[in-house]
């Protein structure tokens, strides 16, 4: 008998075995068992694990300097990790606030943006405007402006007011006979609807994740959509917000995700692939329009994070960084996802139960229905996520399954987030693993 544990896990019911060592594609528990990392944790090891760069290179900084607190320095790391992901981003973004994950950095970027409307004069902006079925993170601030309504339920008296629009969405919202362009037109216009409904002068941010995670299972937005949310937060003064933390960092086959629908945001949030989970980190990019209202005005970003900036951390992404640009490891997720994605629809596209096959790059959703005529889902009190996910662990193949893929309650989808190490004969295990698991369950 095991010994009574004292970690606080995340579900008390279903207690995980212990995980021994990773190597390449693969995690292997203290019996000896592996299994292939398809979801890479929450799409996080892009990289696999054990690589021995990444690892040197958090060795290297151990033996200079572990930690050094911002108020005091900056280091070396930082200085250059914000110089290549400037060099890197999107038109306009020109200084990098580092922290230690994904919700950090959303909580970030909103109390940036509501903090530039105070210092340039505007303070009646208060409002948040994002879509429903989105995950923004699981501080409150960040929880609050997600849609994932099974997150947010228990908290809601707690949480700020915010707004929420559909999302884009094409597989559920697309009606028959529209085109794509129409229906991204129709979808992102509801957000003029909401800003004037809240007052025009009164939004100060737009939240959107160019390819919806977590919450829906990598939705992808259909063309024009983001151009047209550009043009209304334009027209109303409202910053746009984009959420890489698990799209972005190469995983949908471009460094920011947002360069495929050739947006510009105002603030992006990055984490996940970000450090690849060698070193946590995570990281708010804001543009030089906004940065300038802080240094022209209190001088004072008013938030901050004990590990904001970390040494150890910033040199783990640092070599993270340099493997997904320089070594050509983010277009390799481009070609391997497209090959996952082929590998998919030959063996799930006529499946009964499969309505949606769906992504970009190594970022890929499956989105279970009992009807593909109608696309009606399973009933909710199945819990069919549930029951994959056990399946294609005891198969020996992590992914991320989700329920209440359509409205909080209905729907099930399992993601999929390999390394962008993985060959052809790991997407030939993937397919091979899910059918097992698919079959067993459905």
């Amino acid at each position: 008998m095991s010994p009574v544990s004292h970690v606080f896990p995340r579900h008390t019911k279903a207690l995980p075995p212990t995980v021994s060592h990773g190597q390449g594609v693969y995690l292997y528990d203290v019996d000896g068992k592996a299994y292939f990392d398809g979801s890479g944790g929450a799409a996080v090891s892009c990289l696999g694990h054990g690589d021995p760069e990444v690892t040197a290179a958090i060795k290297a900084q151990l033996d200079a300097v572990a930690f050094a607190h911002t108020s005091f320095f900056t280091s070396a790391p930082a200085e250059a990790l914000a110089d290549k992901l400037i060099a890197h981003a999107p038109q306009g973004i020109d200084r990098v606030y580092f922290v230690s994950g994904g919700s950090e950095a959303m909580e970030a970027a909103l109390k940036l943006a509501r903090q530039y409307f105070v210092e340039i004069g505007q303070p009646q902006r208060r409002h948040v405007i994002a879509r429903r079925q989105s995950y923004h993170g699981n501080t409150l601030f960040a929880l609050a402006t997600g849609g994932n309504a099974w997150r947010r339920a228990p908290f809601a008296p707690l949480m700020v007011d915010t707004s929420h629009i559909a999302p884009c969405y094409a597989y559920r919202g697309q009606d028959t006979g529209e085109s794509a362009e129409d229906y991204g037109l129709r979808a992102a216009n509801e957000l003029e609807a909401e800003i004037l409904r809240l007052g025009a002068d009164t939004v100060f941010a737009f939240v959107a994740e160019p390819v919806v995670g977590a919450t829906s299972g990598a939705v992808p937005p259909v063309p024009g959509y983001f151009k047209r949310i550009r043009e209304i937060c334009d027209q109303y003064g409202v910053l746009l917000i984009l959420d890489e933390v698990m799209c972005g960092m190469g995983r949908t086959g471009t460094l920011f995700a947002c360069e495929q629908d050739d947006v510009r945001p105002d603030i992006i949030a990055i984490a996940k692939g970000l450090g690849a989970g060698y070193q946590p980190i995570g990281a708010m990019l804001c543009s030089a329009d906004i940065y300038k209202a802080i240094e022209d005005g209190s001088g004072f970003f008013q938030h901050g994070h004990t590990y904001v900036g970390h040494p150890v951390a910033c040199a783990a992404a640092l070599a993270v960084l340099t493997k997904l640009t320089d070594g050509g490891l983010a277009a390799r997720a481009a070609e391997m996802g497209n090959r996952l994605q082929a590998a998919l629809e030959l063996a799930f596209g006529q499946h009964p139960n499969v309505g949606d096959i769906r992504g970009r790059g190594l970022f890929r959703g499956i989105e279970f229905v009992m009807d593909r005529e109608t696309k009606a889902p399973f009933p909710p009190e199945r819990a069919l996520h549930k029951a994959l996910k056990k399946a294609t662990f005891e198969a020996g193949l992590i992914c991320y399954p989700m329920g209440g893929t359509i409205d909080g309650q209905r729907g099930d989808h399992i993601l999929l987030a390999p390394p962008f190490i993985l060959d052809d004969s790991h997407i030939e295990e993937i397919v091979a693993k899910l059918k097992t698991a698919i079959d067993a369950v459905i």
